[in-house]
């Protein structure tokens, strides 16, 4: 069988989109924006509880939220992959890769039974406590992520830094800088790209946060936890659809 080519601006949208919806994180990204969008609408003043729509939308919402748990089957794998290629260069770095990678799949494996026991093949009765567990490690996970996140952006902006003093020095020697400007260009780009995924990584949190306080609280509201899914879910769309 052919390979595929990688994906590029020029690439053709149908293609494109063939090849995104052939991925698992494609699907569960559209499902993702597809349950914020309906949660977002039951939760504001668009439908009240007598619509007959209502309903159906809760129904909806109920339903693609079990279809994405469905997704994250072996997921765990990746996390434990993620751990065992990594290079850590400090104490620092383990401890925050285990906490990043380590809640991460803690919370993907435990997924897997809260979805079993919605989906009516387990007893319910320990679901409550699964669900807890689940949240508390994808809380968790968030902290090492941003953490790590936060760090990898501070050596980006050091690295565009240094392109530019280097651009600064060879126009004043009246030398090219051409190769500098690009690789300032992918350098900022590649900033974008990690400002977003701090930005879903809060998101994502404070869902999960919520998810703690079983929706009570500051910040808690429906409406607003909702926009919070659907911020995460639009970002994590686009980084996709990018490197898909």
């Amino acid at each position: 069988m052919e390979a595929k080519k990688p994906c590029s601006k020029e690439r053709d949208f149908l293609n494109h989109l063939e090849s995104y919806l052939a991925k698992r994180d494609g699907v569960d990204k559209l499902l993702k924006i597809s349950r914020y969008a309906s949660k977002i609408i039951l939760s504001s003043s668009l439908l009240q509880e007598p619509h007959p729509l209502s309903h159906r939308l809760k129904s909806f919402e109920s339903s693609v939220g079990i279809s994405r748990k469905a997704f994250r089957l072996g997921k765990f794998v990746q996390d434990i992959n993620a751990l065992r290629t990594a290079s850590f260069e400090s104490k620092q770095d383990v401890l925050l890769n285990l906490i990043a990678y380590g809640g991460e799949g803690v919370y993907y494996f435990v997924e897997q039974f809260v979805w079993l026991g919605k989906s009516g093949l387990i007893d319910k009765k320990n679901l409550y406590t699964l669900q807890k567990i689940s949240a508390w490690a994808e809380f968790i996970g968030y902290f090492g992520s941003i953490a790590l996140k936060v760090r990898d952006l501070k050596s980006i902006c050091e690295a565009e830094r240094r392109c530019e003093s280097s651009v600064e020095i060879a126009m004043l020697r009246g030398n090219g800088y051409e190769m500098e400007v690009k690789e300032i260009d992918k350098l900022k780009e590649k900033k974008l790209m990690k400002k977003l995924s701090v930005v879903q990584d809060c998101a994502d949190g404070l869902m999960a946060f919520a998810d703690i306080r079983d929706g009570k609280g500051l910040g808690s509201s429906p409406f607003f936890i909702a926009s919070a899914g659907m911020l995460s879910a639009l970002i994590s769309t686009h980084k996709n659809w990018l490197s898909c």
